[in-house]
């Protein structure tokens, strides 16, 4: 939906400006001089007609500017983004065993999604700086500067109407908006590639590893168990009765007699 509103907003774009000039001679004026343009935006295809207020005759003057380049590369990665995006949507709900086959599906996604998200940040700030051109190009006192009568101080030249340049600033929006979309796109389609949950899965296995490390040593063994030290039967851990005292450091009962 984001890219359908990015290239309509762009590529259905038609407007128009008007200009006055009333020449020292009133029969000579032309008061209503329209000019319209339209996407792709080669503005020094636009002819128009301007009186010279010398006489009867008129002049042909053209805008300047050819901005086609930037407004057709935004338009082009728009219409491919929405293609892809219907494609892979048909894809998710209609194909998703062929998608998860061999991890392919979810690298190419993967890598699309990428290669998209540079476009749409390349193609949008190239359109911006486009669109700020074309404004400049048609601006009505821009244009009004092109006219041989407008350099006569006895003639007056003035803006009547500007073009609309809202529906340009729109798109402009969404190209971006678009970028963050495809932007954000990038980690869920990661997680999709089984490189995350790999990931995941190996950080258990080292700690695993370094665990059992710590088990062969002498930290768990029992070290203070049977093979000697103070849990020995007979040791300091078992104290006898006072009627048959036990040695200390022997297993078996003997008395403070015989050992004297």
């Amino acid at each position: 939906l984001f890219a359908i509103f990015a290239f309509a907003t762009c590529g259905g774009y038609s407007g128009a400006l008007r200009l006055s000039v009333d020449c020292a001679n009133k029969s000579e004026s032309d008061l209503s001089i329209d000019i319209a343009f339209a996407y792709p935006f080669r503005l020094h295809q636009v002819n128009f007609d301007a009186p010279t207020c010398e006489g009867k005759r008129r002049e042909t003057l053209s805008l300047i500017g050819d901005f086609s380049s930037s407004a057709e590369f935004f338009v082009t990665i728009a219409v491919f983004a929405f293609l892809y995006s219907l494609a892979a949507t048909v894809v998710y709900i209609f194909f998703q065993n062929k998608y998860r086959e061999n991890n392919r599906g979810p690298l190419i996604d993967f890598i699309v999604t990428v290669v998209f998200s540079f476009l749409w940040l390349v193609s949008s700030s190239a359109w911006a700086k486009g669109l700020s051109d074309v404004k400049i190009a048609t601006d009505p006192d821009e244009v009004l500067l092109l006219m041989s009568a407008c350099k006569q101080q006895s003639n007056k030249c003035l803006p009547v109407r500007s073009p609309v340049m809202s529906s340009l600033n729109t798109s402009v929006v969404f190209g971006f908006l678009n970028f963050i979309l495809w932007a954000g796109n990038i980690w869920f389609v990661f997680k999709e590639t089984g490189w995350h949950s790999s990931g995941q899965r190996h950080a258990p296995d080292a700690m695993e590893k370094q665990s059992s490390g710590y088990n062969q040593g002498g930290y768990n063994q029992d070290s203070y168990g049977p093979a000697g030290g103070y849990n020995q039967p007979g040791s300091y851990g078992q104290v006898g009765d006072y009627g048959q005292p036990q040695s200390y450091g022997q297993s078996g009962p003997t008395s403070f007699s015989n050992q004297i």
